[in-house]
């Protein structure tokens, strides 16, 4: 098969769909892979490394889509590049599509495969290919949270920790998957007066065990989140449901029981965020205010460390384009039901049903893309 990666174009996004060493392996197993000039200087990885590996490189964008058959990427292809995308070509990357119906259309009208890295599942369950970024964001949301404190930006002028004879910040984090986990171990680590919300008991039981006294844990009901979204001087919003729109947990009134000058960090916003004064920011620009409270939604927080992003990222995605390759899309998915589960777009058909639900259109049973 001939495989392709690109250049990421979202605004500050300097991750790589395939690393020079992702290329050695695609290579090993006898695929062509084609990459365009200059996609790996994000990573510190230049286009000779990449030749070594075994790819070719190629001047534009233009001509990876136009000679692949796999286009591997990171980020939801922008409009310039849904353009490019043709009828049975295999589109692989993060898609995040119930809030962008958009892109939707666009892909539906690529007649292009599209299997997207959130929505793949494992045996136990979980997202395995969402997992590392999710745990990235987690860890960078305490990060991105504590500089918004900072009163020259707009924060309260709080330290995270405090110092000996001042409180520490109160920090709340509204969900207990793997990015309020990671949230709350660095927020816990750097001292902060954390507190956890979920509704689901038996995560509740596993984050008390694991944190016992260094992070409360509390069950998510409006009134336990109302109240602590009132007293935090950091909300990290960590909810997800996979493939579908977030849920607005932390409505516009509450932000009036806020401390002005506290922080809400919206790592939900992929898909659509979990705070209704919520709307995506960048890198470039990464903060507004509303009602005194600063808002951070950048949408793709991973990006600012795009090395250690990329290879997490990588490590999961491999495996699975090498079977795609070896094996072509169909027979792929055909003998493995969780990357079947991946499968969001084909031949201008939804194929996830929280995508066509969430955007109300149509939806066709991914197991007809394979019979």
């Amino acid at each position: 098969m001939i495989v392709g990666t690109v250049k990421e174009i979202k605004n500050h996004e300097y991750r790589v769909g395939l690393t020079p060493e992702s290329v050695h392996e695609l290579a090993a197993h006898g695929h062509a892979v084609l990459v365009e000039s200059g996609a790996g200087e994000g990573i510190g990885a230049n286009d000779a490394l990449y030749e070594r590996a075994g790819a070719t490189i190629v001047a534009a964008a233009a001509e990876v889509f136009a000679k692949v058959e796999m286009i591997v990427k990171v980020k939801e292809p922008q409009p310039v590049e849904r353009a490019m995308l043709r009828p049975g070509q295999i589109l692989y990357t993060y898609l995040h599509l119930a809030p962008d119906p958009e892109q939707t259309r666009d892909l539906i009208a690529s007649g292009a495969t599209c299997i997207a890295y959130e929505t793949v599942t494992d045996a136990a369950g979980g997202l395995p290919l969402l997992k590392p970024m999710s745990q990235v964001a987690g860890r960078m949301s305490i990060q991105a949270g504590a500089t918004a404190l900072e009163k020259a930006n707009g924060g309260r002028g709080v330290l995270l920790g405090g110092v000996p004879g001042v409180l520490p910040a109160k920090v709340a984090v509204i969900g207990g998957g793997v990015v309020g986990f990671n949230a709350a171990q660095m927020a816990a680590g750097l001292g902060a007066d954390v507190t956890i919300l979920d509704r689901n008991p038996e995560v509740l039981e596993k984050l008390g065990i694991h944190f016992e006294a260094r992070a409360k844990t509390r069950f998510s009901n409006r009134a336990n989140l109302a109240e602590c979204v009132a007293e935090a001087d950091l909300v990290i919003g960590a909810v997800l449901i996979p493939g579908a729109a977030t849920p607005k947990l932390v409505s516009a009134d509450m932000l009036k029981s806020m401390k002005k000058g506290a922080v809400l960090v919206d790592v939900a916003i992929d898909q659509g965020g979990c705070f209704e004064t919520s709307h995506a920011t960048t890198h470039a620009d990464p903060t507004y205010i509303v009602e005194g409270i600063v808002h951070y939604c950048v949408a793709n927080m991973p990006g600012a460390v795009a090395r250690t992003s990329t290879y997490a990222l990588n490590n999961v995605t491999l495996p699975h384009a090498l079977r795609i390759a070896d094996l072509g899309w169909k027979a792929a998915l055909a003998r493995d039901p969780h990357l079947l589960a991946g499968l969001n777009v084909w031949e201008g058909k939804v194929t996830y049903r929280a995508v066509a639900d969430d955007l109300g259109l149509p939806y066709t049973a991914a197991d007809e893309a394979i019979a």
